[in-house]
């Protein structure tokens, strides 16, 4: 299974894109936010999100810079009766973030503005996607957080702290980066 490519534009149209990887060209079906980050980016070698939907008639990749973008595409398509030409029209009238907010704020209208989309399969949509943008928030700031730890954790190791000490300390911290928690935490230490 592909997960992702790291490559160079062949080249790029408003919804797909010819992304060469070492020496051989993939066709990618993109959003337009990506063909506009693509687009606009002067690195050579870019990186894409990658979900491959194989079927008996086809192979299909479709390709993302923001992995929330990609998320939310796979989410999409596990509804039934929305397959990957209504999720990419979703993720190319809007960003996963303000998608998120439609859902959130259960807005139907907004919703049916994406082509393809009836008041039924929105509102089929907005039941399925209840409280899934809240859980992925969720998760990425418990992932940032345990990232934000670790990080405090080994400068504090390099500043000769026992580990234990470290862990005990950690878990009484208040800060909400790696620096803050770091000072709250050698005040403690000393």
């Amino acid at each position: 299974m592909i997960v992702g490519m790291i490559g160079n534009i062949h080249r790029l149209e408003p919804m797909m894109v010819e992304f060469e990887v070492n020496g051989l060209i993939y066709g990618i079906h993109i959003s337009t936010n990506t063909s506009y980050v693509l687009n606009t980016q002067k690195e050579k070698v870019q990186k894409l999100f990658i979900s491959e939907i194989i079927r008996e008639d086809a192979h299909l990749l479709f390709g993302f810079v923001q992995e929330m973008e990609k998320i939310t595409f796979e989410r999409l398509i596990k509804i039934n009766g929305v397959g990957p030409k209504v999720a990419l029209a979703i993720l190319c009238t809007y960003s996963p973030e303000a998608f998120g907010k439609i859902i959130e704020e259960k807005n139907i209208v907004a919703l049916q503005r994406v082509p393809g989309i009836g008041a039924k399969g929105a509102g089929k949509i907005m039941v399925d996607l209840a409280g899934f943008f809240n859980e992925i928030t969720d998760s990425q700031n418990t992932t940032k957080n345990e990232e934000v730890h670790n990080q405090a954790l080994q400068a504090l190791q390099t500043l000769g702290f026992k580990s234990a000490d470290i862990i005990k300390v950690l878990k009484t911290t208040q800060g909400s980066n790696t620096q803050e928690i770091i000072k709250e935490a050698l005040k403690i230490l000393k």
